[in-house]
């Protein structure tokens, strides 16, 4: 079993989900790839800003494993030399060093305030969504959606009415993480997290319902969190907006 992403790609995707949750010590450099960060205020219809939306690619992206072979095989950062050898990569290759990042993310230990879990599988990643928001309550999934077929990732967007707020008690986030096989890092937080969807419309004609969501408590995060570079703001600033790409998604209750 091999990657099926490029290289570029697979340090594109590690990054974006370590930005958004504020383990990225320093950014040498402000490339396209960062520019999903907004504020709260920014939420106003005519509004632009220039976004990066990393498309989801089914044909190229790694695929679920069954929970029962996901769980056979080790998920451990002890385990890489052996996983290496069983993925048949070199220990020097893109490949393994976007293993080791993905597994050491998934060893990190949570931020305070945090509940996290790297999911091997669809059924995992269940179990743990709900934990998190109840056996009782109906799951609903919400992700961005492309709605023109384009090979454009970064333009000028304009919101084009009112962002509509996903009212939720409680919320999981997932990532997807570069990997062999489908890895999802999904995680909740104590503080307070608003959820929007989001109707975009690109320069280039390019329509999009992109979910967003705003970290309202951003205490924790490290003062050179990207998103404060990004956006010239002050570390701890309430209100720091993300938009999700296709491949990543929220979970919460239905009611």
């Amino acid at each position: 079993m091999g990657m099926k992403y490029a290289s570029f790609n697979i340090l594109l995707l590690l990054l974006l989900v370590m930005y958004a949750d504020g383990r990225v010590d320093s950014l040498s450099h402000m490339d396209q790839s960062v520019m999903v960060f907004f504020t709260l205020k920014d939420l106003e219809v005519g509004n632009s800003m220039s976004i990066y939306f990393r498309k989801k690619d089914s044909s190229t992206s790694p695929r679920f494993l069954p929970r029962d072979e996901a769980e056979a095989i080790p998920f451990s950062l002890t385990e890489l030399p052996n996983l290496l050898r069983f993925f048949s990569f070199s220990e020097d290759s893109p490949q393994a060093k976007a293993m080791e990042a993905t597994l050491r993310e998934c060893e990190t230990p949570a931020i305070k305030g945090e509940i996290k879990f790297c999911a091997t599988s669809i059924g995992s990643m269940l179990d743990f969504a709900i934990s998190i928001i109840g056996l009782n309550s109906d799951i609903k999934i919400f992700a961005t959606e492309h709605h023109t077929k384009s090979s454009t990732l970064f333009q000028n967007y304009t919101i084009l009415k009112e962002p509509d707020e996903v009212l939720a008690s409680r919320m999981v986030a997932c990532h997807t993480m570069p990997y062999p096989y489908a890895i999802l890092y999904c995680h909740t937080q104590e503080t307070e997290n608003k959820v929007f969807k989001v109707s975009l419309g690109g320069d280039n004609g390019d329509r999009v319902t992109a979910v967003a969501v705003c970290h309202m408590d951003t205490s924790q995060w490290k003062h050179d969190h990207v998103s404060f570079r990004v956006l010239g703001i002050e570390p701890g600033m309430p209100g720091v907006c993300h938009f999700f790409p296709a491949d990543n998604f929220i979970l919460v209750p239905e009611y």
